[in-house]
């Protein structure tokens, strides 16, 4: 089997927790190099390769030629520049969400993978989780009967990290960029459909942010209501209700960290079904799926399916 030799632009915390540790775990993949402006940061993904190669600069990175492909974490208004550059570079990249800060920038993207003709997908990991398959064909299946409603919170607390990144508008801060990306992204990943519109929106800005904000937008047949803030306890959830049932997945973006990922369908007559699916790691099989696209394989989140995500998103923050 070829190796997939992996970069990682920069020494992200998430890198270093998340998608370091899945590269390394994935099949098919190496994490071979990491490029960072301080080596000591690199340190700890040396724990995952001893001969792992730390470059001082993301130029010089780009410009190896052991390296096959590119992930970039760094922070959100870096993500469509350097992935650009990736691709300039003729380096396959897989940039973080969310990819671009509006569709015209994620256009850019779009232009520039086909301009180089070399393949960029954002790192929208849960299209790769089986309880989200499952979910989608559940949605296909009819079981739901028509689809009237689906609700989806995503919420954690940072008021008191007053430097963090997310806080900084001329980085791409705020809730909507950060997690609004997941519910608003999900929503359509199952229905396959986009809002006809944007029925309401409450947002509560603070530092030039949103910390926390509602939507209710319209879709063909449904209502759909979303809550993401920087400013309420950890909790997450998506639900899904139709005439003749109810699914609910009780942790659809952080499974594992968050609580075991878990899909009960609630039919009319009140019988539940539940599945489960313990210690699935959706950064393993988001590279494994990166790596198939490489071999010409469909991807699950190609960047017009992101970019149908960033047009929600400026709606909303407009």
């Amino acid at each position: 089997m070829t190796m997939t030799r992996w970069g990682i632009l920069g020494a992200s915390k998430f890198a270093r927790q998340h998608m370091g540790p899945a590269i390394a775990l994935a099949t098919g993949a190496e994490l071979a190099a990491v490029a960072t402006r301080d080596p000591k940061k690199a340190d700890p993904f040396k724990s995952l390769n001893a001969q792992l190669r730390v470059h001082e600069n993301y130029d010089a990175m780009l410009a190896d030629p052991d390296i096959d492909a590119i992930y970039v974490p760094l922070p959100n208004d870096l993500h469509t520049p350097w992935a650009i550059k990736a691709l300039e570079a003729g380096k396959p990249v897989l940039v973080e969400k969310p990819a671009s800060l509006s569709v015209a920038e994620m256009d850019k993207l779009i232009a520039a993978r086909d301009a180089t003709g070399v393949f960029a997908a954002e790192a929208f990991m849960i299209t790769h989780h089986p309880q989200w398959v499952k979910m989608r064909e559940l949605y296909q299946s009819g079981v739901l009967g028509e689809l009237r409603r689906v609700d989806g919170v995503f919420t954690y607390d940072n008021h008191a990290d007053t430097s963090n990144i997310r806080h900084q508008a001329e980085r791409g801060g705020g809730s909507v960029p950060d997690i609004g990306v997941y519910p608003y992204g999900a929503v359509r990943f199952v229905t396959g459909q986009e809002p006809t519109s944007i029925l309401h929106k409450s947002i509560q800005r603070e530092m030039g942010v949103d910390v926390t904000t509602r939507i209710l937008a319209e879709f063909d047949g449904f209502e759909f209501a979303a809550l993401t803030s920087m400013r309420m306890a950890r909790w997450q959830y998506m639900e899904f209700h139709g005439s003749n049932g109810v699914a609910r997945l009780s942790a659809p973006f952080n499974p594992i960290s968050f609580a075991e990922a878990r899909l009960d369908l609630i039919h009319a007559s009140g019988l539940t079904e539940s599945f489960a699916w313990p210690g699935v790691n959706q950064y393993v099989l988001q590279v494994e799926a990166f790596q198939k696209a490489l071999q010409g394989e469909d991807y699950a989140c190609p960047l017009e399916f992101s970019r149908g995500t960033q047009a929600m998103i400026d709606e909303i923050l407009a």
